[in-house]
């Protein structure tokens, strides 16, 4: 065995024992199907102008240039390997990366993290528009129906280090509560005016300067550390100075959560989530992004990110940037009972597409208790001629005003109050009445009902058409295309938690994920010979 220093310049020895030590093409050791030639193939024919434009300089000839870099981190994605690092490792031993960098030496862990982080969003969307429109021109997209859903996505962030909005804006009121009283304090004791009309951040100001310039002329020396007693005057400034500091925090704070009522110290973007990976096993909350997919003949077509913990707020602007982007509209849209709403089912219905959302009451509704309930509208009878609703006791319920309420989106829904004025004595009261109203007796309590007859009429005809033998056919589609797809990136591919920080570098790295699983779809129908295929048949009863 030779001694360290016995190897020149670090370098080892190059002789392998093979006869043959040329380099050849390592082409020739991949099969002909292999998924790797179809990454290729498909990221050669995207037009990827606006990549090439974010780089002020492009890489040398002998580096890997912008389509090369896409084809290495799809194929990477494909691969479960997310790690810059990793891939950097990846490109060096696997020969299916070599092979893609054609050549061209290997891109080390920063201009691979550069690429997610800084060039691809500046495109991401475009270039993801015209892969999909490239998937529609060969006939492997319906661009009908869209089936959507969403799942969370930890965010790289630490899990301890959040911002609660509400916390912060009660220890902001409590300090300005706070402060004002130690400002007058000072004007007692010192005889300082400051006047009241004066912004507080002014006044505390003020104050300062003139308890420091007072401490200068009579040579107040500030003291700290155990056994030294501070001056009233020590005491003063530094309370005056820790709420300015904190009042500034505070601001700096309630910006960076913006309309989010959590954010993360580490990944300002990210908004805390309950997610099914819960380590602790007690329901805690994480920094984490919602994933939207828009899925349509198994190959997701559109991606979106959001802040929001529910999926209700997120169809509009999902469906706005899809159609913004691509160059055809979905006819049928296709979500599960957490999209619905009225504001949802008005906007498809403006926009000229039909919703197949399953009511969030529909699967309750099966039950028993539900169907017993007597309490339920939906069990009265309604008269549409009188415009009311009739009970159980056959008594009306009439209308006795309405009430305007207005979502976080600002959209206002109209509700219809109808009110029982009979309900004295009647001996169903309480299985009808539910709530537990401790101010008002139960004798004195009458049944109300508060109906957004715009929301009712739009379940109605939801539900009519779901189930529908096409809604049947879609909505089993739903869950084996949506799903599906969420099923495949997080435990084939493992992106159950983004490498990268910011709400744009983490869809950047949702997009490339979203590629990656359609080219792997894409080259099992063809393995399989299931190309062209779009919905999944329902099976006949027998």
């Amino acid at each position: 065995m030779k001694r360290p220093e016995e190897y020149k310049d670090g370098m080892y020895s190059e002789s392998s024992g093979y006869q043959l030590t040329l380099p050849f093409d390592v082409g020739r050791l991949i099969p002909g199907n292999d998924k790797v030639r179809l990454f290729n193939d498909l990221i050669n024919s995207l037009d990827l102008h606006l990549l090439y434009k974010s780089y002020r300089k492009l890489p040398k000839r002998r580096d890997a240039d912008p389509r090369t870099m896409m084809k290495i981190l799809a194929y990477a994605f494909s691969e479960d390997i997310h790690s810059s690092r990793d891939i950097e490792s990846a490109c060096l031993r696997d020969i299916n990366f070599m092979w893609l960098l054609d050549g061209k030496s290997a891109p080390d862990h920063a201009t691979i993290a550069r690429f997610v982080s800084k060039h691809f969003p500046a495109c991401g969307k475009k270039v993801f528009a015209a892969f999909v429109g490239g998937l529609r021109e060969i006939g492997e997209i319906s661009a009908e129906q869209i089936f959507i859903d969403g799942t969370k996505v930890e965010a790289y962030a630490n899990r301890y280090t959040f911002i609660w909005k509400k916390s912060v804006l009660k220890r902001r009121e409590k300090l300005l509560e706070k402060l004002p009283n130690v400002i007058q304090s000072c004007e007692k004791i010192y005889g300082i005016i400051v006047p009241d009309d004066m912004p507080l951040e002014e006044r505390i100001e003020t104050v300062l300067k003139f308890l420091k310039k007072k401490c200068e002329e009579d040579g107040i020396v500030f003291v700290h550390g155990k056994g030294k007693r501070k001056t009233a005057i020590q005491k003063h400034v530094e309370t005056l100075e820790g709420g300015q500091q904190k009042l500034a925090e505070y601001e700096e704070q309630l910006r960076i959560c913006g309309e989010c009522n959590s954010c993360s110290k580490t990944d300002h973007d990210a908004t805390f989530m309950h997610l099914k990976d819960d380590h602790m096993q007690n329901g805690q909350l994480k920094p984490a992004y919602n994933l939207q997919h828009g899925v349509d003949s198994q190959y997701v077509t559109w991606v979106g990110i959001f802040p929001n913990p529910t999926d209700t707020n997120t169809l509009i602007p999902f469906m706005k940037d899809m159609e913004e982007h691509l160059p055809f509209k979905y006819k049928d849209v296709c979500a599960d009972s957490g999209y619905e709403s009225e504001e949802n089912y008005l906007f498809l219905e403006q926009n000229g597409q039909l919703a197949f959302i399953k009511p969030s009451n529909y699967e309750i509704s099966k039950t028993r208790g539900f169907k017993n309930d007597i309490g339920r509208r939906e069990n009265m009878t309604y008269d549409k001629e009188e415009d009311c609703y009739i009970c159980a006791e056959g008594k009306k319920l009439t209308v006795s005003g309405t009430s305007n309420r207005k979502t976080r989106t600002g959209y206002v829904r109209t509700e219809t109050i109808y009110t029982c004025n009979d309900c004295k004595g009647c001996p169903r009261k309480e299985k009808c009445i539910h709530g537990n109203n401790c101010k008002t007796p139960m004798e004195e309590r009458l049944k109300t009902l508060h109906v957004s007859k715009v929301m009712a009429e739009k379940r109605a005809e939801s539900l009519e058409r779901i189930t529908s033998p096409r809604g049947d056919l879609l909505r089993m589609n739903r869950s084996i295309q949506a799903e599906g797809s969420f099923a495949v990136t997080m435990e084939d591919m493992d992106f159950r938690r983004c490498n990268y920080r910011g709400m744009e570098s983490v869809l950047a790295v949702s997009i490339l994920c979203a590629i990656a699983y359609d080219i792997n779809k894409l080259h099992f129908k063809i393995q399989c010979r299931r190309t062209g295929q779009h919905l999944t048949p329902l099976k006949e009863s027998a």
